[in-house]
């Protein structure tokens, strides 16, 4: 599936951060949706439109790791590309808990994560090959 008919959802609270991430998104043929929160999110999301959820671990309110585990709950895997500023290794342990996803410190390198983007969607099976 092409790009420009993924869309990309962005779940950070930082807005600067995350106008950053639709910007280069967007500039790679991506659509996005942002969100502010995890709450905001479920809230707006509908279940299933995203190819890819890139998702901050420390958010006010339910956590990045928490959203996860309520999506997959809900809804099972889904590719996610999970993005910190911390690099403790308790954060590491959890991402690694979560077989099958990504995890990128912040501040991000824009390849390293357009590579990690069409990682996720190609281990789903909606990417290229």
């Amino acid at each position: 599936m092409p790009a420009s008919e993924q869309t990309i959802a962005i779940v950070e609270d930082d807005a600067s951060f995350n106008r950053a991430l639709v910007r280069l998104l967007k500039a790679s043929g991506f659509a996005t949706e942002a969100f502010a929160s995890a709450e905001d999110f479920l809230a707006k999301a509908k279940p299933n439109s995203h190819a890819c959820i890139i998702l901050d671990v420390h958010l006010p309110g339910i956590s990045g790791f928490e959203l996860f585990d309520r999506l997959s709950a809900d809804h099972g895997r889904r590719p996610v590309i999970f993005i910190t500023a911390e690099d403790a290794e308790t954060v590491r342990q959890e991402a690694s808990r979560i077989s099958g996803n990504i995890c990128l410190r912040k501040p991000l390198i824009a390849g390293e994560l357009l590579d990690a983007v069409y990682q996720q969607l190609r281990s789903s099976g909606s990417g290229p090959k």
